[in-house]
C-alpha cells in the first residue's frame, strides 16, 4: 500500500502544486520517488509529530492541501491535540496518513501497533475516516482524499497486500463496496476495513465453497460510515459480523453497532477484532492475528459456531 499511495500521490501532485507531502523523518525509501519528483512540494521536519501537524495546519490555512506521513500511533495519537484544536477545529486540509495500521509492525511491540487509531480519530468532529483494504482501494482513497477540503486519517497498511478488486467503479468516500453475495444456508452479512480485507475474503471464499450464504462487503470508509449498507444487511440478514485489525470498541464495529441500535433490523451483530485489551505478544502481522482472534480461521470458526 505504502508504493501505492506515493505513486498516486505524486500523480495528483503533480497535476495540483498546492498539494504538500510533510514527514517526520520516515520512510525515505519508500518516499524517494516524491521528493526526486516533486522537491518544493516536501518536507521532512525531523522527528517531532506535533510540530508537523501544527505546520500542516499553517500551510492547509494559507490554501495548501498537505499530508503528514508517518508510522503507527506517531502521526495519530502522539499529536491528538494538534489534530483536534489546530487542524480539525479549523477545517484544514491536513490528510493525516498512518503508515502501518493495526499489527503491521507488531514486532516492535505496542508502543508501535496502531489499534485504538480508528476510534480515537473517529470521535472528532469533521475527521473523514478512511481506511482501504488493497491496493485498489489504497489508490482510490488517495485520489479523494487528495481533492477533498477538510481534514482526514488515512490509515494504510505496509506492503504486500493481496489485490482483492480488479477495478473499483465510481469509488466514493463514505460508501461499501459490495464485494459478492451469494445463497446458500443462512445469510451473514461479513464487513471488514483496511487489510484485514485478504484474511476476510479467504474466509468468505471457503464459507461460500462450504454452502454458506454470505454477502461481503468492504468498508474502506469507516467515517462517514455507509448506513444504508448496514440498515439493509440488518434488515435482511441473520447475521452481521464485522472484522478489523483494530479495538472493537469504537472501530468498524462500534460504528456499525451505533447505527443498528438505532435502525433495528433482526440481524444480530458479532465484532470480531483486539477485544478490550493491549498486544501483549510480539510478532508478525499474521501471527498477531491468530493470536487475538481475527484470521481467516476464527472468521470461518465464528461464523460456523452461529449456524449451529
Amino acid at each position: 500500500m505504502r508504493d501505492t499511495f506515493v505513486r498516486t500521490l505524486i500523480e495528483e501532485a503533480k497535476k495540483n502544486k498546492n498539494i504538500e507531502l510533510i514527514t517526520g523523518d520516515l520512510g525515505f525509501g519508500v518516499l524517494k520517488p516524491f521528493y526526486e519528483a516533486l522537491p518544493d512540494q516536501f518536507t521532512n521536519v525531523g522527528i517531532a509529530e506535533q510540530n508537523m501537524t501544527t505546520m500542516a495546519a499553517g500551510m492547509a490555512l494559507e490554501g495548501k492541501t498537505v499530508f503528514t506521513y508517518s508510522i503507527g500511533n506517531f502521526p495519530t495519537l502522539r499529536c491528538l491535540e494538534q489534530i483536534r484544536n489546530d487542524c480539525a477545529y479549523h477545517n484544514a486540509s491536513v490528510k493525516i496518513v498512518c503508515i502501518g495500521g493495526g499489527f503491521v509492525y507488531g514486532s516492535l511491540g505496542m508502543s508501535h501497533q496502531a489499534t485504538e487509531d480508528i476510534a480515537v480519530l473517529r470521535t472528532l468532529p469533521d475527521v473523514t475516516v478512511v481506511c482501504p483494504g488493497d491496493l485498489v482501494e489504497a489508490e482510490e482513497a488517495t485520489k479523494a482524499i487528495a481533492n477533498m477540503l477538510g481534514t482526514c486519517y488515512l490509515r494504510l497498511g505496509r506492503g504486500g497486500e493481496k489485490r482483492v478488486h480488479k477495478k473499483i467503479d465510481a469509488f466514493r468516500i463514505g460508501k461499501a463496496i459490495k464485494i459478492r453475495e451469494s445463497e446458500g444456508r443462512g445469510r451473514t452479512a461479513v464487513f471488514s476495513t483496511g487489510a484485514i480485507l485478504d484474511d476476510t475474503t479467504d474466509a468468505c471464499n471457503e464459507l461460500i465453497k462450504e454452502g454458506y450464504g454470505i454477502s461481503q462487503y468492504s468498508f474502506p470508509t469507516v467515517k462517514p460510515i455507509d448506513t444504508d449498507v448496514i440498515k439493509n444487511c440488518a434488515k435482511n440478514c441473520d447475521y452481521i459480523v464485522t472484522v478489523e485489525e483494530h479495538n472493537v470498541i469504537g472501530g468498524l464495529g462500534g460504528a456499525v453497532a451505533e447505527v443498528m441500535a438505532e435502525y433495528g433490523g433482526k440481524a444480530r451483530l458479532v465484532r470480531l477484532g483486539l477485544n478490550d485489551q493491549y498486544c501483549v505478544s510480539v510478532g508478525n502481522q499474521n501471527y498477531l492475528r491468530e493470536q487475538y482472534g481475527m484470521d481467516k480461521g476464527t472468521i470461518i470458526n465464528r461464523i460456523k459456531e452461529m449456524m449451529v
